[in-house]
């Protein structure tokens, strides 16, 4: 995929998420119907943000990490500190903590892709939060 047709389907996604009061089934029938795996890797990791169940939370934040990791884009990388990051707290909500542990070491050793803008210093600042949340008694 050119650079062209990435910026496209994302922008794409980020309409539909950022639209206001757009459905979590729209969410999913748009991700469904997409074969591009940024697009769906962005619209799992927001469809994960809506859902009301960890259980279900988790497994689509699992659906947005494999999606990235299929996504032949250089630009994915800057996105696996947020996607550990979700799955790390999906598994701490669920009482994994091992999980948990594994994705916060995945978020910390990708945080190199990050760069210095607002969203970098928040997903910096997230995974060190919940670090200490899963290291506190």
């Amino acid at each position: 995929m050119h650079q062209a047709d990435v910026t496209t389907e994302l922008a794409r996604a980020a309409a539909l998420i950022g639209g206001g009061d757009v459905s979590r089934d729209r969410l999913i029938s748009e991700w469904a119907g997409s074969s591009d795996p940024l697009t769906r890797c962005v619209l799992a990791h927001h469809i994960a943000d809506l859902s009301p169940d960890p259980a279900d939370e988790l497994a689509w934040d699992e659906r947005a990490l494999a999606a990235a990791d299929t996504a032949p884009h250089p630009s994915v990388a800057a996105f696996y500190p947020s996607l550990h990051l979700n799955l790390a707290a999906s598994h701490l909500r669920l009482g994994d903590l091992p999980a948990a542990h594994r994705h916060l070491d995945r978020a910390e050793a990708t945080r190199s892709a990050l760069g210095d803008d607002p969203y970098s210093v928040m997903i910096r600042a997230a995974v060190d939060r919940l670090r200490a949340r899963t290291q506190a008694p």
